[in-house]
């Protein structure tokens, strides 16, 4: 075992400016010169993006409902080998988990999973002396959970900095940082939260750097490293996760000799990127190319055709809704999807790869590979799932199960095909997705490190 630095970043809820601290904290190191690992709790796609963007290396979610609570300091240790400085960003509020399974998945979890020391940060921007109730209150709720410092955000005045300061005194927990109200450092959102980094890369780098300068000028960094040294050894008894060793225990990984240039044997399997499909853990491609696969890029909105060689297509999430002219207007490439899901290719299509093989988006033509029409809805659908698989398919056999989670203000008319691909048990029973040929199309995220079985099956197939 090793010892990283870590901190994690919390907050008592949402909205209190957890990426925005997390984020600048990042960059702030990285610019002293530090290698630093993002990670983020729970299922979100999107704040990795920026964490990404500040610190040059891949954003990675610690979800401890997903991957199970086993996989947590595994994942944390591989994601961060060889690094300075890790520093894991939240998730709402400080004890909020999955919904009815107590503290499942939630900061405290992971921080208590980790061991790692935590700073709250708290919108002090309608409260004064309050602030210390607050604080306290966090603090003592559970002891296993190490509040070690808080940091002050939209913090209006000096005045009400020497309040909030005086208050705070008496609660034992330092304040490690204040923060001014600041619109510069402001990410624009939508109807799934923040706009990717994808699509606003210049923008995206300058909210970074102005979170970075609040952060440099508002926070003791000194201290905030002094505090992350100080946790023990990395909690991971097994060492950290490895997508080899994870393929091998599946009991595949043919050339499994990790990611590089193509090499003769080695299957192509096109993964869609740019704008449009930015929803993907970083884990997804790394199993991939530990099972044998050469893993290429392609961007559906500015490529017309599929990477040479593709005999196996991943689409995973994102914003289609947003992409659609551009999307429908590709026709080549849709041509090309068509043509290789019609040729009995392994395709697996998460949500945004979903609507995408669909009949139609919004009116606008699609690939036409599922007889289903997509459309904007006003229902947020948004939660943890349970799943079976119902039909046997290039990701999983009948019977596997695992845990996903939903995201998505669209529908899908009809939801499930004549062979569903999964069974759900949460919130609600029913069956959801397709499976036809090689095509396993559905809404459910997945997170392929908690089953890499599903990797090895897809590369396999994709080897026939």
């Amino acid at each position: 075992m090793v010892t990283i630095p870590r901190l994690v970043i919390a907050a008592p809820a949402s909205g209190s400016g957890k990426t925005t601290v997390a984020t600048g904290l990042m960059a702030a190191f990285a610019e002293r010169g530090l290698a630093v690992s993002p990670h983020k709790v729970g299922p979100d796609y999107i704040d990795p993006g920026y964490h990404s963007l500040a610190t040059g290396r891949a954003g990675r979610n610690l979800d401890a409902y997903m991957c199970g609570p086993e996989l947590v300091a595994p994942l944390f240790a591989h994601g961060a080998r060889g690094c300075d400085l890790a520093i894991v960003e939240g998730v709402m509020g400080l004890y909020d988990g999955a919904s009815g399974r107590g503290e499942l998945a939630s900061t405290a979890h992971v921080a208590k999973l980790l061991q790692a020391p935590v700073v709250l940060v708290v919108d002090a921007s309608s409260q004064s002396r309050s602030v210390a109730a607050l604080v306290h209150g966090f603090a003592s709720w559970d002891p296993e959970v190490r509040i070690s410092g808080v940091i002050l955000n939209k913090v209006g005045s000096d005045r009400h900095e020497l309040l909030l300061r005086e208050a705070l005194d008496e609660s034992g927990v330092p304040v490690m940082g204040v923060l001014r109200r600041a619109e510069q450092v402001a990410t624009p959102s939508r109807h799934l939260g923040l706009v990717p980094v994808a699509e606003r890369r210049g923008d995206a780098l300058a909210a970074v750097a102005a979170m970075a300068a609040q952060v440099r000028s508002g926070c003791d960094l000194d201290a905030l490293m002094a505090l992350a040294r100080s946790a023990p050894r990395t909690p991971a008894a097994s060492g950290a996760w490895d997508p080899v060793e994870a393929v091998r225990q599946a009991g595949g990984g043919r050339d499994a000799d990790g990611e590089g240039s193509p090499r003769r044997g080695r299957p192509v399997v096109a993964v869609a990127g740019g704008p449009a499909f930015t929803f993907s853990y970083a884990e997804h491609s790394e199993l991939l190319a530990a099972a044998g696969a050469d893993v290429v890029t392609f961007d559906p909105l500015r490529d017309e055709t599929l990477p040479e060689g593709t005999r196996g297509l991943v689409i995973g999430g994102g914003f289609p809704e947003v992409y659609a002219p551009e999307l429908s207007a590709n026709e080549p490439l849709r041509k090309a999807v068509a043509d290789l899901a019609g040729a009995g290719a392994p395709l697996a299509a998460e949500c945004a790869g979903l609507l995408y093989l669909s009949r139609s988006l919004d009116g606008l033509p699609m690939c036409g590979v599922l007889d289903a029409d997509g459309r904007m809805s006003k229902r947020l659908t948004l939660g943890y799932r349970e799943a079976v698989a119902l039909t046997d398919s290039p990701l999983a056999a009948v019977g596997t199960r695992l845990r996903g989670h939903e995201f998505h203000r669209t529908v899908l008319e009809p939801g499930a095909g004549a062979s569903p691909a999964w069974g759900m048990h949460l919130p609600e029973r029913r069956v959801e997705g397709f499976v036809q040929q090689g095509v396993h199309a559905s809404y459910l995220h997945t997170h392929w490190a908690s089953t890499p079985g599903v990797a090895r099956r897809f590369v396999d197939r994709v080897r026939v």
